[in-house]
């Protein structure tokens, strides 16, 4: 990647897979899709991801709060729910800001 805002699909990733680790393109697809559906099923049963020099994927529980509707002003409930945060590891910081 050239970092100029295109970003980075599952479809980027898996190819990249297949040219550098020499897997088939089908077979570097499901690697991928494994991957993401491990992080997925253990942040689902609300466990951290921790991957050594990248970062945390932590699980926090949001509670019940009062909100506004910023159209009409109109006060709201926001219910409880469970949101992903991201944690960079120091390691990370440092390379994207080299």
């Amino acid at each position: 990647m050239d970092g100029g805002g295109k970003g980075m699909r599952k479809a980027d990733i898996a190819n990249e897979i297949f040219k550098q680790v020499g897997v088939s393109k089908n077979d570097a697809a499901d690697i991928v899709e494994l991957v993401l559906n491990l992080l997925k099923g253990v942040l689902q049963k609300g466990d951290a991801v921790k991957i050594a020099g990248f970062g945390n994927f932590v699980v926090r529980s949001k509670g019940a709060r009062k909100g506004r509707n910023p159209r009409t002003g109109e006060e709201i409930g926001i219910t409880p729910r469970r949101v992903v945060t991201f944690r960079p590891s120091q390691v990370f910081k440092k390379y994207v800001n080299s």
